[in-house]
């Protein structure tokens, strides 16, 4: 993945790149998964793209294919959230809160205080672990750019409706949610909802959701 910086660094139609490894189990955990990596660009406005030539360029694309790697690549539209990634609201500004109810990707990520790291591996992990069984799951990913410390999780939802019910409606969850920004978890956070354009290509076989 390092050999990437390079072309991505001279990219000219993104504003802002993440390589990240991946977790396990879909959301939070220690265990990384060495056969899974993942890349998240953000445009840079007035920009157009397609499979054919995706937004990190073809030059990476064809280094997974040589390799004979599996690919699934999501085009995403952001419609509302908050926070910063390394100081930038890589999205732009955002509205907090919109209209759309349609079906939704969430983008959580946070880098966790080291003198933190404890509580957040004890509550917060096993929480995100009960998302698979939650209705109106369809899709997650644990993605992170620095094991243990900056996590993320990347996950598909049928409607709004569904993840707020699972992030406020489940007491676990909605009492986490509380220490962390009580306790102060976290030395910086980035929430983020988008709208799929499009999603192409497979995981493990099969369409992702």
């Amino acid at each position: 993945m390092a050999v990437h910086h390079l072309p991505l660094w001279f990219n000219k139609k993104i504003s802002f790149y993440k390589l990240m490894g991946t977790g396990k189990n879909g959301t939070f955990d220690k265990r990384p998964d060495w056969q899974q990596w993942s890349i998240l660009c953000a445009a840079k406005d007035g920009i157009t793209f397609n499979d054919d030539e995706p937004l990190y360029g073809s030059f990476i694309k064809k280094w997974y294919l040589f390799f004979g790697c599996e690919l699934c690549t999501m085009i995403l539209e952001p419609v509302e959230g908050h926070g910063t990634w390394d100081g930038k609201k890589v999205f732009g500004d955002l509205k907090p809160k919109s209209g759309y109810d349609g079906q939704i990707a969430i983008l959580t990520r946070a880098t966790i205080r080291l003198n933190k790291l404890k509580y957040f591996w004890q509550h917060v992990a096993p929480v995100a672990n009960k998302m698979n069984d939650a209705e109106g799951f369809q899709f997650s990913a644990g993605i992170g750019e620095v094991p243990w410390i900056k996590q993320a999780t990347f996950s598909v939802w049928k409607n709004k409706a569904a993840m707020m019910n699972f992030a406020y409606g489940m007491k676990e969850h909605a009492e986490v949610i509380q220490k962390t920004r009580k306790q102060k978890w976290y030395s910086e956070d980035m929430f983020v909802r988008f709208r799929i354009i499009q999603c192409s290509g497979s995981l493990n076989g099969k369409p992702p959701f």
